[in-house]
């Protein structure tokens, strides 16, 4: 059929599918939007627990995919709109015909402006099946456009990470090798951005086009352009659908200006704030925690009142833990790193599970001796373990004796040490007010 295209037979089927289009888009819209509507809250929590753990990569695809997902809500909601609206001028066409603005009896002035301004009739409906059908297929192109600027984006982080922070090569070639190529990549992010703004502008000047092509060349497989320019291209040498996208961009920032709104109710106080010598967070206490939606503020106590003589410390697990293990002891860290998506098809190995266990009770000491205990300005003795709380979270938990303690108001803290240049200083994890009275 692809060979065929320029067969006449072929351009008449293409025409009669045109002129019956509208019945698959309302289809398409209608599956779409149900199964939107009910996909977008699953994945938002799905992303804010991903945040919670400190899972980039999963939380940029899940935010990749929620974006994804708003764009599509947003602009079939509207074509449905649009479409319903259009299928009723239809019938009105049907009943009353064209307008006839002589039936009217308006003054000459009147009628001679409503004659310019608002036209035939039969404009309008072929204006809003315009409408209807441009934003039909512009709703999958920003979907490409919002992957071309998340592929740029990482794009840089992958330089950045392989090349720049790749402790295997020699600093000097790994400095300046890297810092060219995030250079190239920003340049040519800025280049294909006003490019896109200008409609092209910068392939219109002969001696630019040569200087912009090999950026051209090059950005069209970072941004996956070479799958979607022929509808881009069909966009632009259209006046119509060229305004009209353009028109949309704008609508998508104040939406995401409006949703970011909130109301604050002081000034010196935030919901977001983490808990310290004067704020007491939900996400640090354990018995808080009733929602599958609540999650960990980096460390969790058993509540805010203490009355046992003993106080339960949770840790979720998170990949900057590991992290810190690996460059605290840098045995541990395997030469390939497994972590991310991996299959569950597991070939069973004894002498490999052997050294793994070795190498966890060598984990969980190294763990042991970077995270520790202080409650006020006393250190106590800490045994983290792994273990996993209600709600499924993996984690490091230990138990603290407080038997001794004074009644009252104390603040409990995890401290992270840090070897820096064969210096060691100490972080604060988390500081987290809790009330001790016994029973």
């Amino acid at each position: 059929m692809s060979s065929d295209y320029n067969n006449p037979a072929f351009k008449k089927l293409l025409k009669r599918l045109q002129e019956e289009s509208w019945q698959l888009e309302l289809i398409i819209s209608g599956f779409a939007i149900f199964g939107l509507f009910t996909a977008f809250g699953p994945i938002s929590e799905a992303a804010e627990a991903a945040q919670f753990k400190k899972q980039i990569y999963t939380t940029i695809v899940l935010m990749i995919v929620l974006i994804s997902c708003a764009i599509l809500i947003f602009n079939l909601l509207l074509h449905v709109i649009l479409r319903g609206l259009w299928i009723g001028t239809l019938g009105l066409r049907y009943v009353s015909g064209d307008i006839d603005y002589e039936s009217l009896n308006y003054s000459e002035k009147f009628t001679n402006y409503l004659k310019k301004k608002v036209g035939s009739f039969d404009k309008y409906v072929a204006t809003l099946e315009n409408y209807c059908s441009i934003i039909f297929a512009v709703s999958f192109l920003l979907i490409f456009y919002v992957l071309a600027l998340t592929f740029t984006i990482i794009s840089i982080a992958v330089i950045a990470s392989l090349i720049l922070s790749n402790d295997s090569l020699p600093e000097t070639f790994r400095t300046i090798v890297g810092t060219v190529l995030i250079i190239f990549i920003i340049l040519g992010m800025i280049l294909t951005f006003i490019d896109f703004i200008t409609q092209g502008w910068l392939k219109k000047k002969k001696w630019v086009s040569k200087i912009y092509f090999p950026v051209y060349w090059i950005f069209s497989f970072i941004t996956l352009s070479f799958l979607y320019r022929p509808l881009v291209y069909n966009f632009l040498d259209n006046k119509f659908g060229r305004r009209l996208s353009f028109t949309l961009v704008p609508i998508y920032i104040l939406i995401l200006v409006l949703v970011s709104l909130k109301h604050k109710s002081s000034n010196y106080f935030d919901i977001d704030e983490h808990s310290t010598d004067l704020v007491a967070k939900r996400g640090n206490y354990l018995d808080l925690l009733t929602s599958k939606n609540d999650f960990i503020d980096e460390v969790a106590i058993t509540s805010k009142i203490v009355s046992k003589p003993y106080i339960n410390i949770f840790m979720p697990f998170s990949e900057k833990i590991e992290n810190n293990v690996y460059r605290y002891n840098p045995s541990l860290k395997p030469e390939k790193d497994e972590r991310g998506l991996k299959s569950d098809i597991i070939i069973f190995d004894a002498n490999e599970r052997h050294v793994v266990e070795k190498q966890r009770v060598a984990y969980l000491k190294t763990v042991n001796n970077i995270y520790s205990v202080r409650i006020d300005s006393i250190n106590y003795d800490s045994e983290f373990i792994l273990t996993e709380n209600k709600h499924q979270d993996l984690g490091f938990e230990t138990f603290i004796k407080i038997k001794n303690l004074d009644e009252g108001k104390h603040y409990l803290k995890v401290i992270r040490k840090r070897i820096r240049k064969e210096d060691t200083t100490y972080w604060r994890v988390a500081k987290i007010p809790f009330w001790y009275y016994k029973d």
